[in-house]
């Protein structure tokens, strides 16, 4: 087994390949992550995905780097393992700063038009906010399922115009416009548009990961 530093350098080396916004390097370096999640903690593939609610399959591919998971499928197997989603995708930090510097994020959503979802800046469990620069084509949209419980989500649209649904409810916004909403509702953003539409999105996500320490040390 690899040194702890030895493992973190490794680590390391993948997030700067990340930086290319090379689909098959991402793909890669999520499925090293997982699977170094979950043998750290003695899970079966069966394990993970009854925790994550996803197929064994799934992980399979995940973790074979095989496949680009969605978004949703990334913070199933995030919460299941207790890391956070950022730690899916971002080499452990002990520095008192972290420095993004523009256009360095890792992009987890790409349209079919172009738009994509930028993953920019994050903190560690077990109350993770993520900030997020999001970026949506003419007619695109982006779904996303229920979060965990307590989720919330910060938005504010800088260019464009921006159409989101939480839940049966729906909201039009114009540059400057700032929406706070559940993220643990179904909600979708959407741009309706002739034009880019830019926005930035913090979500906040409570307590990742406490519930399945828990189980694990009373296990």
């Amino acid at each position: 087994m690899p040194s702890p530093a030895a493992l973190i350098l490794h680590l390391i080396v993948q997030y700067h390949a990340l930086m290319g916004m090379d689909a098959e390097t991402l793909a890669a370096a999520i499925g090293s992550r997982v699977r170094h999640e979950r043998t750290e903690r003695g899970w079966t593939l069966d394990r993970l995905a009854e925790s994550a609610g996803v197929s064994r399959r799934m992980v399979v591919n995940v973790e074979q780097g095989a496949v680009n998971p969605s978004i949703g499928t990334l913070l199933r197997l995030s919460d299941a393992l207790g890391v956070g989603l950022p730690a899916l995708v971002e080499p452990p930090r002990p520095e008192r700063a972290r420095l993004t510097r523009s256009g360095q994020g890792v992009a987890l959503w790409n349209g079919p038009a172009g738009g994509r979802g930028l993953l920019v800046a994050s903190t560690e469990p077990p109350d993770v906010i993520e900030l997020w620069d999001w970026t949506l084509a003419p007619g695109e949209d982006h779904s996303s399922e229920a979060h965990a419980p307590g989720t919330r989500e910060l938005l504010q649209v800088h260019e464009g115009a921006l159409v989101i649904t939480v839940a049966d409810e729906s909201f039009t916004l114009a540059p400057g416009d700032a929406l706070a909403f559940a993220g643990d509702e179904i909600h979708a953003y959407a741009n309706p548009g002739e034009a880019l539409t830019r926005f930035s999105l913090t979500v906040y996500e409570p307590g990742v990961g406490v519930g399945h320490r828990m189980e694990t040390s009373h296990a």
